[in-house]
């Protein structure tokens, strides 16, 4: 059985005709860059949402450099951010010219440890960035209760997080701002690169509508030095098919975690692999199901073998890349971060996924673990 990390034939194939009219519809009107369906697709997310606005940007990176540049976030300013998250988080702060103060996650959540946030937040922090790590939500209430009384700006980073909530409140709704991706392999996935940035302050989401044609109101006059962030229309075509199903497809991921539960309990795992953890408060969306275990690289060419597609998010901590090298950081300083880097591993877990491939993933991993259990007591297997 061959089994992909992600399989996006399910979410395509049942709306090929009225993906590709979507797509023809954008072809014949001849209009390409912004424009009504651009909008529409604006709209439709901030109703989504319950926010008030939403600008669709580039990417998802572009959405977070956009909402810094808003900001006003640049050299000598400090920004406090998670060291294990995808490269983006930390790069849209170098790129403005802010220094990242990289913090510590909660072993159980991967998300900011809200204390060690607290303790990183000094008299340069201009902004902080939460990710929303996997699909669950930061909890941004004790996050904010932490802080100092001047409080700083919140951007939150829910690329992974789309349709997530933590009690009644939506990721990317509570912080200043809200960065989303539309990368193909997100919950809600374009057909390239698109992002969107959400705020409830009208003033704030015009800044980055302003930002994503390079500062330009009017056409060709800039008082502001902005950048090309804007979102194609063709993606926003795309997009707008597909998030009438995002409910659809979210309920299918969080039934395809309930069903890795039940099967990796039936098959005794408990003590060799450790399953995510969900927040009593959070509505997990599962952009990855991310497993742990201290076996993980001998796991991963187990399950390579297998047919099994996997991936390490993410093998390498951000305070100990290169490119920030000059920041100082040893190993050993976020041991949290550094141990998931060792031990995490994701499963397939996307809608279209059947019981049959989830119980071949099981069964894949109580092999390698059985086998080992029976060298060790000199038994063997069939």
């Amino acid at each position: 059985m061959k089994i992909p990390l992600l399989d996006l034939g399910p979410q395509y194939t049942p709306f090929r005709e009225e993906i590709l009219a979507a797509i023809a519809h954008v072809c014949d009107s001849q209009r390409f860059i912004l424009g009504p369906g651009v909008e529409a697709l604006e709209s439709e997310v901030a109703m989504l949402l319950g926010i008030e606005h939403a600008v669709g940007v580039s990417s998802g990176t572009d959405a977070l450099v956009a909402a810094l540049m808003a900001l006003d976030v640049g050299p000598g300013d400090e920004v406090v951010t998670s060291t294990f998250s995808f490269f983006a988080t930390a790069g849209a702060i170098a790129r403005v010219g802010a220094r990242p103060v990289f913090v510590d996650i909660d072993p159980k959540t991967f998300n900011l440890d809200s204390r060690a946030v607290a303790a990183a937040v000094g008299g340069r922090t201009r902004a902080i960035i939460p990710v929303h790590l996997f699909g669950q939500t930061e909890d941004l209430e004790t996050l904010v209760k932490s802080l100092p009384k001047d409080q700083v700006d919140i951007v939150e980073d829910a690329a992974q997080a789309i349709g997530a909530r933590f009690k009644d409140r939506f990721a990317g709704t509570v912080g200043t701002f809200g960065c989303f991706s539309f990368f193909p392999s997100k919950n809600l996935g374009a057909f390239g690169d698109a992002g969107l940035v959400v705020a409830s302050d009208a003033e704030r989401a015009d800044q980055v509508r302003r930002l994503r044609v390079h500062g330009a109101r009017p056409k060709y006059h800039h008082a502001v030095v902005g950048g090309n962030f804007r979102i194609d229309a063709l993606q926003a075509a795309v997009l707008r098919v597909k998030l009438p199903h995002l409910s659809t497809w979210t309920r299918e991921r969080r039934a395809n975690a309930a069903r890795y539960r039940m099967l990796f309990a039936d098959a005794g795992l408990g003590g060799d692999i450790g399953l995510p953890y969900e927040s009593p408060d959070a509505f997990h969306v599962y952009n990855q199901f991310v497993i742990r275990t201290v076996r993980r690289d001998e796991l991963r060419v187990h399950l390579t073998k297998r047919g099994i597609g996997t991936e390490v998010y993410y093998p390498i901590p951000l305070h100990l890349q290169e490119c920030f090298a000059s920041l100082g950081h040893r190993r050993g300083e976020f041991p949290n971060a550094e141990r998931a880097a060792l031990d995490t591993l994701a499963l397939p877990i996307y809608p279209g996924l059947s019981e049959a491939e989830q119980s071949y993933v099981v069964d894949s991993v109580a092999e390698l673990f059985s086998e080992t259990k029976n060298r060790a007591t000199g038994t063997t297997t069939g």
